[in-house]
């Protein structure tokens, strides 16, 4: 007795360290997170991907259960009868009494198709349903990967737009002492230093804002992943690959077998297909062997009703063919038809949305890719400009007010060009995913 219990609580001890070896890989800090690593694991642990794998297995075991009709069907009868009152029969005359107080029966009976129109659907529907499930799994992997890699830039981006407040807080405090220094000398007002003053609160404020955002899109990022909300998430990525992978190719031509959705689609045509012949196959009939065995055990007295047993058995083909159901078959393969047609307006229309979304995605990159070019050129020459204003400004050439235009127009232009960088990487995925080049 001692070496079952040792098994069964050892099973149990390894079940709950797995359990806690599983939890802590989504709520214990997550270091050195890539892109290519926050998509793996959101593959492995959001729920919606999650859901879909298991509709897979639960497919699967109803492909079983179907497939199942082919296999010989064996079940068991028993029962065991009190009669109070025997049965009356007229025979020769004369009304008597037929049968036994007390009955039994046990029967074993098989049952095998030879041919069912319901088995030969699932046979040669599994394949397909099979490749449906695991194209929606698919189109959800597809939907979560864009979702985190948006969702992962936006982080990053924004991470930026704080790194730039901080260097414009350092520049504002180094004018904001300027001034104060040049304003105690006597050179300048305290215009010059309210001034920066209130330019330097103005960073401040944005920067503690942009910092609250770095917290609510990295919470936002992890729900993506389905890692814990309580957990560390630290990002690894090398901003200055960010413009590269910006770019794509705007001439690829749209193929629409490389959409999960069309896929889909030419799958659901199959099965539709499929289920039209299933329609007109209701005019074949089922044909079914089947045998039976049988003990039949009788007495009057209970106490001695196993004493005697009558075997009886049989064994035949059975063949079942509907005659007349209202025009129920007819109706039926008429329906069956009009769906296949319907699945034929659908390929069309899908194909139409996505060529729409591809001009649209299309649009959209080439008009951020202008617009990020445009700031790009505009960060490097505002950075000219407040250079050389502040070098003015220090040698008395230049009011102050001029420093703090160039600064904030330094300060716009670099969020500016982050902003637009974002906007290209998202279009960019957009376009990606329009084209169909983003499998899972």
């Amino acid at each position: 007795m001692k070496k079952p219990i040792g098994i069964w609580v050892l099973a149990t001890l390894l079940y709950f360290s797995n359990s806690l070896v599983a939890q802590t890989r989504t709520d214990t800090a997550f270091k050195d997170a890539t892109l290519d690593g926050c998509i793996h694991f959101a593959l492995m642990h959001q729920p919606l991907v999650q859901q879909a794998l298991l509709d897979e297995s639960i497919t699967e075991q109803q492909i079983g259960v179907k497939l199942a009709d082919w296999y010989p069907q064996l079940t068991a009868n028993y029962n065991l009868t009190h009669s109070f009152d025997l049965p009356v029969a007229f025979f020769s005359g004369n009304y008597v009494r037929t049968g036994t107080f007390n009955s039994s029966n046990i029967g074993l009976g098989v049952t095998q198709n030879i041919f069912s129109r319901d088995a030969l659907f699932a046979s040669r529907t599994a394949k397909d349903i099979r490749q449906q499930v695991k194209q929606n799994t698919s189109f959800n992997k597809i939907e979560v990967a864009v979702s985190v890699s948006k969702a992962f830039y936006d982080v990053l981006l924004t991470n930026q737009q704080v790194a730039v407040l901080n260097e414009a807080i350092v520049r504002l405090e180094r004018s904001l002492k300027d001034a104060v220094n040049q304003y105690k000398s006597g050179v300048a007002d305290k215009t010059d230093y309210k001034r920066a003053t209130i330019a330097l609160n103005n960073a401040r404020a944005q920067q503690k804002q942009s910092s609250d955002l770095v917290n609510a899109k990295l919470s936002y990022l992890k729900q993506l992943m389905g890692l814990s909300d309580s957990a560390a998430l630290h990002l690894q990525y090398d901003t200055s690959f960010m413009e590269r992978d910006a770019f794509t190719d705007t001439t690829a031509p749209v193929r629409y077998e490389n959409r999960i959705e069309y896929r889909l689609l030419q799958t659901q045509q199959r099965l539709q297909q499929a289920s039209l012949q299933y329609q007109k196959s209701a005019y074949v009939p089922t044909v079914s062997a089947f045998g039976n065995y049988n003990i039949s055990y009788l007495s009057n007295e209970f106490s001695k009703v196993y004493n005697n047993g009558f075997g009886n058995s049989n064994l035949g083909i059975q063949l079942s063919f509907p005659i007349f159901q209202g025009n129920k078959r007819v109706l039926q393969v008429r329906q069956a038809e009009l769906q296949n047609k319907r699945i034929d307006w659908d390929m069309i229309s899908l194909k139409n949305k996505i060529s729409t979304q591809y001009i649209q995605a299309l649009a959209l990159y080439k008009g951020n890719l202008a617009s990020f070019t445009a700031q790009k050129e505009n960060v490097s020459l505002a950075k000219d400009v407040y250079q050389t204003l502040d070098l003015q400004y220090r040698s008395g050439i230049r009011p102050y007010l001029d420093v703090i235009i160039a600064e904030s127009d330094l300060r716009t232009a670099q969020l500016n060009y982050y902003n637009a960088l974002y906007q290209l990487l998202q279009s960019k995925l957009d376009v990606e995913k329009a084209l169909g080049n983003i499998q899972y």
